[in-house]
């Protein structure tokens, strides 16, 4: 029998990369689920003849094509039902937002194998689930998996950024840029919530939480490095230094994380001739706050469930044009403060901050904190 695998989140940039690398590779799709986007859901199922599918809400749920209603499965709950119902061991959780905890959670209950693109899932849940076992979608985690197989003990985990769609963008200018402003990123093809994060620097943020959680350090930084060339470093105690460095191209982490083995091309080689070009720069606090949070969440991370939170409230605003681009920070850090004591003791307790934080998003967002 040949590789199965689930994939939550089928519709979105890492969830269509997955399947694309399934294809290629022969590897069967058991599950698939979505939020809204049912027609390209319904082009799935035609090409990739999945036994169960799981959609937002009921309503949804009638447009689904082809598989009869028991294979369907319906909103947070029913994700969790069919992860339950598959025989596959290997589930990709790319779904957005605090939304992927749940799943993350419960595909290792169920022992299965989870190949991680929700960010959020080690940010707010981290010390609950079992990093030895996770397999990072991440173009930067991802290159600091293969540089730490040097037996050499390191002394810092280093990753990059790009700045995001307004590196450039003077920051008198950021009280005024629009949505469609900040979903103009220069290097990736990714999904509206995590373009807006790189605008930010939540997204490196997170990052770095996701990185402690993986690698079990706290001596982790980030750099910017605009051509999105050099993905990760990292610094061993003996003086030496070294890099990742491959295109901006998802499908490489995706690949080692879907495949057992990884033996032939997957992404065009990186142009070495061009990282002449290749500069690091500091990431200005003054510019992008939010990272500002760093060493505190370092210290203290729990605060991570706080941050999220804050973050999703305020992204979301953002994106439906009811706050402005820098509301996001001011309520993220806002938040950070007023909570900055926060300890949680059990999975449950995640759940319940988790709601609080937001409320005091909703109420902050309209009002001076």
């Amino acid at each position: 029998m040949g590789a199965f695998v689930v994939i939550l989140g089928s519709t979105g940039s890492i969830g269509t990369n997955t399947l694309e690398i399934c294809s290629r590779h022969g590897v069967s799709v058991e599950a698939l689920s979505c939020a809204k986007n049912i027609a390209l859901l319904n082009e799935q199922i035609a090409k990739f003849r999945p036994k169960f599918v799981c959609v937002a809400d009921e309503s949804l749920a009638s447009e689904v094509k082809i598989l009869k209603k028991s294979q369907i499965f319906v909103g947070a709950g029913g994700l969790l039902e069919m992860l339950e119902a598959c025989h596959s061991q290997k589930v990709v959780n790319a779904l957005v937002g605090f939304a992927g905890l749940a799943p993350s959670l419960k595909t290792q209950e169920l022992g299965k194998s989870l190949a991680l693109a929700n960010k959020e899932s080690l940010v707010a849940g981290g010390k609950f689930l079992d990093t030895a076992k996770i397999l990072p979608i991440d173009s930067e985690h991802f290159g600091l998996k293969f540089l730490l197989q040097n037996r050499t003990a390191p002394s810092r985990l280093i990753i990059t950024a790009s700045g995001g769609a307004f590196y450039r963008t003077p920051m008198k200018n950021l009280a005024k840029v629009t949505p469609s402003d900040a979903l103009k990123h220069p290097n990736w093809s990714m999904g509206a919530k995590i373009t807006i994060d790189s605008a930010t620097m939540a997204n490196k943020l997170f990052e770095v939480m996701e990185a402690f959680w993986l690698y079990g350090t706290s001596r982790i930084d980030a750099l910017i490095e605009p051509t999105s060339m050099v993905h990760a470093l990292v610094e061993f105690m003996d003086g030496s230094c070294t890099a990742h460095i491959s295109r901006a191209d998802m499908k490489l982490a995706i690949a080692h994380a879907v495949l057992e083995n990884v033996s032939e091309n997957v992404v065009a080689h990186a142009d070495l001739l061009a990282l002449k070009d290749i500069k690091f720069h500091k990431i200005n606090l003054k510019k992008y706050p939010i990272f500002s949070l760093k060493e505190q969440v370092l210290e203290r991370a729990d605060l991570g469930v706080v941050i999220n939170a804050a973050n999703e409230v305020g992204v979301f605003a953002f994106l439906k044009g009811e706050c402005r681009f820098l509301d996001i920070s001011r309520i993220v850090l806002a938040a950070a403060k007023r909570f900055a004591d926060v300890k949680i003791e059990t999975k449950d307790e995640i759940f319940a901050i988790d709601a609080e934080v937001r409320k005091f998003a909703k109420r902050g967002l309209n009002a001076k904190i």
